[in-house]
């Protein structure tokens, strides 16, 4: 398996993901608030992941900018189909990689990864991208479901469910592990904190300032 592979799965998987419900509206929305506290109306802002462009179409008419990327040409499809009907100013979807982009000359204010670094396969080079991706002292905004912090029949199940394609490729690791992956990238931990309205909340919302 590989990035490619990666695109595809996702790119097949687009028109059922655009339907599917947030499974946690409260939290989202938590979310969204602490994000938007965080950004200036000037920065300019890089979404990485942006899937079908429903964060993205909520938080750029706050900003002077905002590039919403994903690897996937079929969720790019969709999110640009939303936009048609919903335009924000300021607002660019791309079919791009964090990896593609640290190439070009852009840099931004701030980076933000939703539901994104467990997809990624060198989760330790994506992360230095996004360090590379940022002007100095620009944040890094994730929230990532932390496998190895959840039920261990899920871990065990994925393998299978991926042989059979029906799950995409997740990095396995922990909140802790997450936390020190981040600061060897150059980044230093500003806060973390936990959105979820119910449950056990696996998904810790990191704000990180480039170092």
């Amino acid at each position: 398996m590989s990035t490619a592979s990666d695109a595809r799965y996702w790119d097949r998987s687009s028109k059922s993901y655009a339907k599917s419900q947030i499974s946690d509206q409260a939290g989202y929305e938590r979310t969204l608030e602490r994000t938007s506290a965080l950004l200036k109306p000037d920065s300019s802002v890089l979404e990485l992941g942006c899937g079908t462009g429903t964060t993205a179409l909520r938080l750029a008419g706050g900003v002077r900018s905002y590039l919403a990327a994903d690897l996937s040409a079929g969720m790019i499809a969709i999110a640009q189909e939303k936009f048609a009907t919903s335009p924000v100013a300021g607002l660019v979807f791309r079919a791009a990689t964090a990896e593609a982009l640290a190439a070009e000359a852009a840099r931004f204010d701030a980076v933000l990864g939703f539901s994104y670094l467990h997809l990624v396969r060198d989760l330790s080079g994506t992360l230095r991208s996004i360090h590379a991706l940022l002007a100095p002292g620009g944040l890094f905004i994730s929230k990532t479901p932390c496998l190895g912090d959840m039920n261990p029949l899920i871990r065990l199940a994925l393998p299978l469910m991926q042989m059979i394609g029906r799950a995409p490729y997740a990095g396995v690791f922990n909140a802790q592990e997450l936390d020190g992956l981040i600061a060897a990238a150059g980044f230093e931990i500003l806060g973390s904190e936990r959105h979820a309205s119910k449950g056990k909340d696996s998904r810790p919302f990191i704000v990180a300032r480039k170092a």
